[in-house]
Parts: C-alpha cells; structure tokens; sequence
C-alpha cells in the first residue's frame, strides 16, 4: 500500500484540482453581493441515514481555501447518523464558506455513501474471519477519497493503484503465455528491480490454482467467478499456503455465503462503483 505521506499528497492534490476547477478566476456569485469582510455560519444537516464520512476532509478543504475559517465538529467520521443531525458548524469569511460549500458536500455526499455500503458488508460478515476489500474501480481524479471511505465504513484497502502491488489477471496470464510465465517473468522482475511488492494471481477453475501452487512466492490467489461447491474446493486446496480472496459478481446476497467458504478476503468494486449518495445540505445559520 502507498505510506501515509504519499496518500495525504493525493488529496492535497484532490483539493487543489477541486477548486482550481470549480472557482477558476473567482466566484463570481459571492463576489457580487457578499461583501469581502463578511462573515457567518453555516451547519452540515443530514438529511438521510447511514454512515458519515468526511469530516476530516471537510477540515482540509476549508484549511485550504481560508486558514481563518473555523470548524466545530459535532459528528465524527464512521458515525452512523439520521435525519436531521447536524455534523459540523464552520465559522468565518462568508464568501470562503460559499467557495467551499460544493467541494465539501460533493465529497461527504459521496464519501458517506461508500462508507454505508462498506459497512453493510462488514456487518453482514461478522462471526466471519472474511474482510471486505475494495478494487481500483473508482472514480478517475478521487481515489484517495474514495478508498479513505472505504475505511471508514470498516472495509480493508486493496492496492491503491498499478505501483504498489502486483496483480496477475487473466489477461496478463493469457498475454504472458501462462500463470507459470507470468509468475516466474514477474519474479524476476521484481529481482531485477529491487522492488519488494506483493503478487496475487488470479485463477479461473481449479488447475489454475495447482498450477498457481506449484510456484512459490505468492502471496494472494484471487478465486475468481467460482460457485460456492469450488470456493470450498479451493480453500482447502489452498490450505495455509498462501491468502485467499473472492471475487466476481459477489452482492450483499451472497457474500455471507462466499465468507462461510473460508476465503479471507472478499473484494468488490461495488463499494465504489455503485452507491447513491447521502443527502447532505450546508446551510446558513442567522
């Protein structure tokens, strides 16, 4: 996974593009009838339920565009909020707030919703030894957001992205020329490089995960779009030889049954790719 202060780097660079991209050579609403030396409040109203996810972010952007502006936090990120709570009361300039009222509510709006659905899978598999990951199936420009939410709502991060862990799927397998090929071509690429990264390779059916076993050094076999009768079949072929991770199609539905195999991860992109966002609304106080 990427260090901490890779990760902060990104959304340094998240908040910067936001605002670059929505106020551009100025904000022209505010400008024209909030005088300059205004000042207000405003709240953060729930308007929905679930899992918050957010605030600390919220804090960033409002550090970014204004260091002035004041932030007291009533709700904190994971908790699980309804209709009409209030998380936060910002304080200051009033033509700062109004600048970052929409990257705050886009980001918490969606942030909240992927920490919900990740924590309606984590609930769903406790009494398990499974945990819920996420995929790189995320929103081009808000990685790091998303993922963070991810987190929030209890799940486990996959790799961040293509430079922090090696992932042989089928189409690397198949233009390679073989699971042995690519495994034994990765190795010594990574022997070449000096890289220390962490290899799961994807397997189809049963033999892929023989052959995957006869080489050593993986540390992950991605038991992919198999039926429940093989995932039990390939958990106890797999024995403590290396991880096991479930993928492919798996919904709130079947993950409890896919968990009861014994794999210890399950990884959906549906985390990220498929949520509705909280209602969230940032509104002035008088």
């Amino acid at each position: 996974m990427i260090s901490e202060k890779q990760f902060h780097k990104e959304i340094d660079l998240i908040i910067a593009n936001a605002i670059r991209e929505d106020v551009g050579d100025g904000d022209h609403s505010s400008l024209a009838c909030i005088p300059e030396d205004a000042t207000g409040k405003a709240r953060l109203l729930v308007k929905d339920e679930g899992i918050l996810a957010g605030i600390d972010f919220a804090k960033k952007v409002f550090e970014f565009v204004d260091p002035g502006l004041k932030m007291e936090v009533k709700l904190h990120d994971g908790t699980a909020v309804t209709h009409g709570d209030v998380a936060f009361i910002v304080e200051g300039n009033s033509q700062s707030i109004l600048k970052s009222e929409r990257l705050v509510l886009n980001a918490m709006q969606r942030m909240s919703a992927i920490a919900t659905k990740t924590n309606e899978y984590v609930r769903l598999l406790k009494g398990t030894n499974t945990q819920i990951l996420d995929t790189r199936k995320t929103t081009p420009g808000i990685r790091a957001l998303e993922k963070w939410a991810v987190t929030i709502g209890g799940g486990e991060n996959h790799r961040f992205a293509l430079y922090d862990m090696i992932m042989l799927k089928d189409n690397h397998i198949d233009f390679c020329g073989g699971i042995t090929q690519a495994i034994q071509k990765t190795q010594r690429y990574l022997s070449e490089k000096q890289l220390d990264l962490k290899i799961i390779v994807e397997a189809r059916n049963l033999n892929e995960i023989e052959e995957i076993l006869a080489n050593n050094g993986v540390y992950r076999i991605l038991i992919d779009n198999f039926n429940y009768e093989d995932t039990r079949k390939a958990v106890a072929l797999i024995g403590d030889q290396c991880l096991t991770e479930s993928s492919g199609g798996i919904t709130l539905e079947t993950a409890r049954t896919y968990a009861e195999c014994g794999v210890d991860y399950i990884s959906s992109g549906a985390l990220t790719h498929s949520v509705h966002n909280m209602d969230l609304s940032l509104k002035a106080i008088s």
